[in-house]
């Protein structure tokens, strides 16, 4: 059997244990009627067997990987039989799913971050040798006014109290790139690619600026205690995107339209963890603006955020994915 030809005729059977897994999820099989108990239970042996037939046959991996975590789930409810709330849900989500998404996505991830951090030196260097350079390089509107005006004045120099309000704009802009970055995906990933350079260009331009009449540390100071999760979010959007145009670009042996929904729920994951990001980040800095900490704090506080992001995209829930591999 050719693998499209067997996922046509299985994938509707996995939709369906995917929709009884996810309505048990909230309150367990107690939520299920009798019937529906039973069906779940049909179709979790037959996954596994679709699973073991996949994996025999050498079947795309995205399809085995897939197949992987519904059987695992499944697992979970039959073999578990306790009630999960939906805070358990939510809980399993970003102590799990999430993390062990972006692992498994990394390399799209880390082309994202290569891709923003190359465009942000470059950025930084060339405006940093003419800070006339920002307006020619950056999009119109990312130089705010005020800061357009020194750049055409003799005395061209900033005040370190505008490094807040250069901040603030930064946030908006990270939260439309971030939505971008993902929508992106559909267009083949050219607007994804296009949104991260031109962030890389504001952030590296912008900065230069501020580095350059001197005030850079206080800039970056600012930006420390959320840009870490910020820019973070931003790579993973872009990822996500990349997911969605990976599917469109290179479906291998399944159908566009197959590839694209297996790798659709992989961005949906992501993208959603990137909402959450982004209103923690949000959070930080409605918290950290209206109080005159010093720049020292600041880049205390951005350090230990950073380490946090480390340490739990590094090492959580990686249980449950060892886990998830040896199901079945």
């Amino acid at each position: 059997m050719t693998e499209s030809r067997f996922f046509e005729r299985r994938h509707q059977a996995w939709e369906r244990l995917e929709g009884l897994v996810r309505r048990a999820g909230s309150r367990g099989l107690r939520r299920l009627s009798t019937d529906d108990a039973i069906e779940l239970g049909r179709l979790y042996r037959w996954a596994t067997s679709d699973l073991a037939f996949a994996q025999g046959h050498r079947f795309d991996r995205r399809l085995v990987a897939y197949l992987n975590r519904l059987t695992a789930r499944a697992h979970a409810q039959v073999y578990r039989g306790s009630v999960a709330s939906g805070r358990e849900r939510i809980t399993e989500f970003f102590t799990s799913t999430f993390p062990n998404e972006f692992r498994r996505s990394f390399l799209f991830i880390g082309f994202c971050i290569l891709l923003t951090a190359l465009t942000a030196m470059i950025a930084f260097a060339a405006v940093s040798a003419n800070p006339e350079r920002a307006l020619a390089m950056l999009p119109a509107g990312a130089v705010p006014a005020h800061i357009e005006k020194s750049l055409h004045d003799s005395n061209f120099n900033f005040k370190p109290d505008q490094a807040a309000s250069v901040s603030a704009e930064i946030i908006t802009n990270n939260i439309r790139v971030a939505v971008i970055a993902f929508a992106g995906g559909m267009t083949l990933g050219i607007y994804t690619l296009w949104i991260l350079l031109m962030n890389g260009l504001m952030l590296g331009g912008v900065g230069a600026l501020f580095t350059s009449a001197g005030f850079g540390y206080d800039f970056w100071a600012t930006i420390a205690p959320h840009g870490v999760i910020e820019l973070t979010a931003i790579q993973v959007a872009g990822a996500a995107g990349l997911l969605l145009a990976a599917a469109i670009l290179f479906p291998g042996r399944m159908r566009r339209a197959d590839a694209l929904r297996i790798n659709g729920r992989r961005a949906g994951v992501l993208i959603t963890g990137v909402a959450a990001m982004l209103c923690v980040a949000g959070t930080i800095e409605a918290f950290f603006s209206p109080l005159r900490f010093s720049p020292a704090v600041r880049v205390a506080v951005g350090s230990i955020t950073a380490v946090c992001v480390l340490l739990y995209f590094g090492f959580a829930g990686r249980k449950h994915e060892i886990t998830a591999d040896r199901a079945v």
